[in-house]
Formats: C-alpha cells, structure tokens, sequence
C-alpha cells in the first residue's frame, strides 16, 4: 500500500469534509450520507485494508464528537 498517497487522501477528505459540513451542515442527512459514501469508497479503493477501516472509523468517531459538542451548546 502506498502510504503517502493514503494519508494525502485522508487530509483531502478532510478538507472536502470541512466544505460538505459547511455546505450542508452537521444536522443533515446529506452530510452524513457523503461522509458514510466517501468512507466507503476510500475502503474499498484500499481493498479494505485494516489501517484504512480503522483511520476511517476514527474520523467518523471524531465528526461524532464534533457534531455533540455542537448539540450541546445550543
């Protein structure tokens, strides 16, 4: 597996993560429709290796968090 090429990925997502957020916002079904889809798509592309299912399970974790922090400040 070509390392580099994985986590430059993940930093894309990341990124593309940030504009869907803003676009759709984290309450929505669109935005976390994208975000299961695109996970999907990165493990597969990577043929489900386990360093990229787990990196993938951490960001949604991660959103997770974010998105009930965000829940309980209002």
């Amino acid at each position: 597996m070509d390392y580099q090429k994985f986590f430059n990925e993940v930093v894309g997502w990341i990124n593309r993560s940030n504009q869907m957020a803003m676009k759709y916002g984290l309450d929505s079904e669109a935005f976390w429709n994208w975000v299961t889809s695109s996970m999907g798509e990165m493990c597969t592309r990577y043929n489900n290796n386990p360093l990229v299912v787990k990196q993938m399970a951490m960001l949604f974790d991660w959103l997770d968090d974010v998105y009930a922090k965000g829940r309980k400040q209002k």
